[in-house]
């Protein structure tokens, strides 16, 4: 501008407020609400879908179901404290058990009936927001759900379960036991092998950011 307040020829007047002088933000479908994070990095909808929700309850039926079917067997077949030998160390051994998988915990019933609920509501919340973070959440999930309301269902109506696998070396257990520890396995490799292939993608997106 010169001394007499106008501007030089050729000069292009900005006229508006600061913001309108910015460059607009580059918004791009599949980024996050503030429309600057890239992509890559964009937050996907984890909660679980109706179909991961129908496998994950048909799992858990089927292990309930597995397991009520062979207590049921079990109780019919043998007297409390029968054993019948089947090969090796291995035996199937009618035993009661007031505790939690293995007789831990067998003088607190009260208190695995409560830590037993909530566990399963404690699971059911962390399937419907995550359900879809990994493939094998509903058969993982399914399988420690249905074994723990199996074992659930017989401490409140009976005040103890029925454990019969017995590998002699091992306090005998039930096949609600064995679910929720495969399921649980199943759920902890996953969970490292998901973070584990994440990680060095996250790594060389923010390199190249």
């Amino acid at each position: 501008m010169n001394q007499s307040g106008r501007s030089p020829a050729g000069a292009a007047k900005v006229t508006g407020p600061p913001e309108a002088r910015r460059p607009a933000a580059d918004v791009r479908v599949g980024s996050t609400t503030d429309g600057l994070t890239p992509i890559s990095f964009a937050e996907r909808r984890l909660g679980a879908t109706w179909l991961q929700w129908a496998s994950l309850i048909a799992v858990a039926l089927a292990a309930l179901g597995a397991d009520q079917l062979t207590k049921a067997i079990v109780t019919s077949e043998l007297g409390l404290n029968e054993e019948a030998q089947v090969i090796g160390p291995f035996s199937i051994h009618h035993v009661q058990n007031s505790g939690i998988a293995f007789g831990f915990f067998a003088s607190a019933t009260s208190l695995v009936i409560l830590l037993t609920g909530v566990a399963v509501i404690w699971m059911i919340y962390f399937f419907a927001r995550s359900g879809s973070r990994h493939t094998v959440l509903p058969v993982a999930l399914g399988l420690v759900i249905g074994g723990s309301v199996s074992n659930l269902v017989d401490r409140v109506r009976l005040g103890h379960v029925t454990d019969f696998l017995d590998f002699t070396y091992w306090p005998a257990f039930n096949l609600a036991d064995t679910f929720i520890v495969v399921g649980v396995t199943i759920l902890l490799l996953a969970l490292v092998a998901a973070d584990r292939a994440h990680g060095p993608r996250r790594v060389s997106e923010a390199t190249r950011s």
